[in-house]
């Protein structure tokens, strides 16, 4: 492939890994990562609430990994409510799991802006065949890309297995239970998707500019070398 060609391509590859990162960080801040809506269950019990009387118990909650939102609704009209993960939601939810996906998250952007520059090093200047060169470029998207997925299973099951919603609702709760009505995963939450789906793009790029994928190049020569052996 002509060089100017893959100039481009490495500069195309750096820069989504570059608006990977920025999307990632942006991601963290927000309360974009769950939706839902939360039913008052003792309420709708009581009064023995069916059809629209039911929408009179059923309230919002959207949040994100530091802080988030809820509108507590028993029939007397919603109350809004702002809550935080650190320090007070951290005995009620996996707290490992929880620190893990934050923790990925910046691995992610870290290896996002580690290879978008090793990226733009390769398309403007003269690499080595090291780090430097296409095998970082292939290890840094590995890492960003399986970081990403990571991310997501590891949020998926606080989500879904450990009923994280359910146990913000009901945080300080005396009389009243609430239970998770509906709840989907909301922008953010598709953000590291995308970002897991560019970092893996950007290996194929790197297959597309003609640099082949780490370690076929040894099975090649092992190949070849078994080949002589059987000759002589």
């Amino acid at each position: 492939m002509p060089a100017q060609q893959k100039k481009v391509i490495f500069c195309i590859a750096g820069v989504l890994s570059f608006a990977c990162a920025l999307g990632t960080a942006a991601a963290i801040g927000t309360q974009l990562w769950v939706k839902g809506t939360i039913l008052c269950k003792t309420g709708a019990l009581l009064v023995n609430a069916t059809g629209q009387e039911l929408e009179k118990f059923i309230g919002k909650i959207q949040y994100g990994l530091f802080h988030g939102e809820r509108v507590r609704q028993c029939g007397l009209g919603g109350r809004p409510f702002q809550f935080s993960f650190f320090p007070d939601l951290l005995k009620i939810i996996p707290a490992s799991i929880h620190v893990s996906v934050i923790l990925f998250c910046t691995v992610l952007i870290t290896f996002a802006l580690v290879g978008a520059g090793f990226f733009m090093f390769n398309a403007f200047g003269s690499p080595y065949e090291t780090l430097h060169g296409p095998v970082g470029l292939y290890l840094w998207s590995f890492i960003a890309c399986s970081c990403g997925c990571l991310i997501m299973i590891l949020f998926s099951s606080e989500v879904k297995i450990h009923h994280l919603s359910e146990k913000i609702a009901n945080f300080k709760e005396g009389s009243f239970t609430f239970k998770t009505h509906s709840e989907q995963f909301a922008n953010s939450f598709w953000i590291i998707l995308v970002c897991s789906l560019v970092h893996f793009l950007n290996a194929l790029l790197i297959r597309f500019a003609g640099f082949e994928f780490p370690f076929s190049k040894s099975k090649d020569s092992g190949r070849i070398t078994g080949a002589v052996d059987l000759m002589y």
